[in-house]
């Protein structure tokens, strides 16, 4: 027992002056951070300089070459490219949409969803017929189905205080009701945009076909001309609705994840991953979904050469690529890790927004979430007090099959979805601060992950 009481009284000086040396060098990523930042820059160049990159574009190629050239310019241990195959769909000309109530036509702002077939250079006219999720549109059945349009009138739940939940159980019905109602004879679907506001600017997205039905045109609406569409149905309930889209799925194209490294110096077969994807939808510059994140990523090496931190295990960057619409880059990343037998001990994902830091998320096992816990404390001066279970991201979700701690970014999430996927995701909508200010909280995690691991 004496010896034991030895140890502590021996100990706990030694850990009060790691905890007070952590706390300064946290201190000194957000000066930096905030004063001599790159990411904003970096976002300003992506988004002005280069615009939408949606996967198996010019732009898409662009990007990956400016990242791989930014990240080179670090005088990091190495940067490199990781070549796949990638999905390349094009939205063709400006969609067009109306309805005719009582003879009047009425025009709508939509936007075919990533995936969609096009309508055919006439585009598609019928009868539309308005359900609210899958249950009441079973119900109808082919018979009332047959030939028609469905308008999927499904708004986000409002009252989640967190509106990725809401997101979360909407979500489905863009991506999977083309098929459910292809297979009860509809000709193609609107769906409402997940989007919580109510404005005019339609939403896109990823949506999917069962291959063993056949394919319909599927849209999606804004939310102020779902609004206006429901309304208009109790008006006239067999009103025709029209819409044109010249969106096409062509052949597969080479593309690359970007990859930045500091080597560990203690134990460098232990890595930290920190990511976000750098393809984006084609309706704006991609700035918060995900630019912000790509550059956050790519500012964790710079504040670390900057401020000539040693991390004790390897610290890699990775910009994913087809995030949006095929989860290609993650899946490839993954994979080449497991033929490698890598250890990735954690890996962080940014795909937020930029937005007001809140704190983190985090999936793993009792011993990995205490010990990140314990951490907790010398953020919440810098305004991150949620630090609880929860998502990872999606490209660093396959990564947890080896073991892999995930961790997600978690800015504030109250007007993501007013951007999320639409014509609004510009770089004039992110704060240099904000985003300075994410960079330096996701990069002082890493700090402690390099440092101290996570068993």
């Amino acid at each position: 027992m004496f010896r034991k009481l030895v140890l502590l009284t021996f100990l706990l000086p030694c850990i009060s002056y790691a905890q007070n040396n952590d706390s300064i060098i946290i201190r000194k990523i957000y000066d930096e951070a905030l004063t001599n930042g790159k990411a904003y820059s970096w976002l300003d160049h992506l988004c002005n300089s280069i615009g939408s990159r949606l996967t198996g574009s010019a732009n898409a190629a662009k990007a990956v070459e400016y990242v791989n050239d930014e990240l080179s310019k670090l005088q990091i241990d190495k940067s490199y490219k990781q070549e796949m195959l990638v999905p390349h769909w094009v939205r063709g000309e400006k969609e067009q949409a109306w309805s005719l109530v009582n003879g009047k036509k009425v025009p709508y702002k939509i936007c075919a969803l990533g995936g969609s077939i096009g309508t055919g250079e006439k585009g598609v006219t019928a009868q539309l017929i308005e359900v609210y999720d899958w249950e009441e549109m079973n119900k109808l059945g082919k018979e009332k189905i047959a030939g028609k349009i469905i308008f999927l009138n499904h708004a986000m739940n409002p009252k989640n205080i967190n509106p990725f939940e809401s997101y979360g159980e909407s979500a489905k019905y863009r991506y999977a009701t083309a098929s459910k109602a292809a297979a009860l004879g509809a000709i193609a679907v609107v769906v409402r945009s997940m989007n919580v506001s109510i404005d005019d600017y339609p939403h896109t997205g990823a949506m999917g076909y069962k291959d063993s039905i056949v394919k319909i045109p599927t849209c999606a609406i804004s939310t102020y001309g779902a609004d206006l569409l429901s309304a208009s149905l109790k008006v006239d309930a067999k009103q025709n609705f029209y819409f044109r889209q010249t969106c096409a799925t062509l052949d597969e194209v080479v593309s690359y994840n970007v990859i930045g490294e500091i080597k560990g110096s203690e134990f460098p077969d232990e890595i930290i991953d920190i990511g976000g994807h750098l393809d984006s939808w084609d309706l704006a510059q991609g700035a918060s979904d995900d630019g912000t994140g790509v550059v956050q990523s790519m500012e964790v090496l710079n504040l670390f050469k900057a401020l000539n931190l040693h991390p004790k295990r390897t610290i890699r960057c990775i910009a994913f690529m087809n995030e949006e619409n095929g989860l290609r880059g993650g899946n490839k990343y993954a994979e080449v890790a497991n033929q490698k037998k890598e250890n990735h001990i954690a890996a962080i994902e940014s795909d937020e927004g930029g937005f007001t830091p809140r704190g983190f998320t985090f999936k793993g096992d009792s011993i990995q979430m205490q010990k990140l816990i314990s951490y907790k404390n010398m953020f919440t001066q810098y305004g991150l007090h949620d630090w609880e279970n929860g998502y990872g991201g999606s490209d660093i979700n396959p990564l947890e099959e080896q073991g892999t701690m995930l961790i997600g970014f978690s800015p504030d999430p109250q007007r993501y979805f007013d951007i999320h996927h639409s014509a609004l995701d510009t770089f004039d909508r992110v704060s240099k601060r904000e985003l300075e200010l994410g960079a330096a909280s996701i990069t002082s995690l890493v700090w402690l992950l390099s440092q101290y691991g996570v068993k």
